[in-house]
């Protein structure tokens, strides 16, 4: 279960990580400024919130420190699909930075829902 937890929180510090290095990549232009501002709290709060959501008071805390991590999540993919679907900057990394988004939400839905179960066994 070490290893499990562990693995997760170092991909969440390399998506935020990604997310940095994708945000210093934009233009200098309005739009580029509003994603950058946008993306760099949304790709960046996932890690923090899970770092709170390991010292959670309860499962019911854990559960809601996971749930905006998820929202979070959501919003950075809409974010850098929008930065790859305009395209803000050409760049691999913002397809596999998206890539790992995507599978980073779900581990996120599949801990939650998981997390829901054990409260009901309870």
């Amino acid at each position: 279960m070490k290893n499990q937890t562990f693995d997760l929180q170092r991909r969440l510090i390399n998506f935020a990580i990604s997310v940095m290095e994708i945000v210093e990549l934009l233009p200098k232009i309005y739009t580029g400024t509003h994603f950058k501002k946008q993306l760099v709290r949304s790709g960046t709060a996932p890690a923090l919130l899970y770092g709170e959501a390991q010292a959670a008071e309860s499962r019911k805390d854990f559960v809601h420190k996971m749930k905006i991590g998820l929202k979070e999540l959501r919003e950075s993919y809409i974010t850098l699909t929008i930065i790859l679907e305009k395209p803000l900057i050409k760049n691999q990394k913002v397809i596999v930075t998206l890539n790992e988004c995507d599978e980073l939400i779900s581990i996120f839905f599949t801990s939650i829902t998981t997390a829901k179960q054990n409260m009901k066994k309870r």
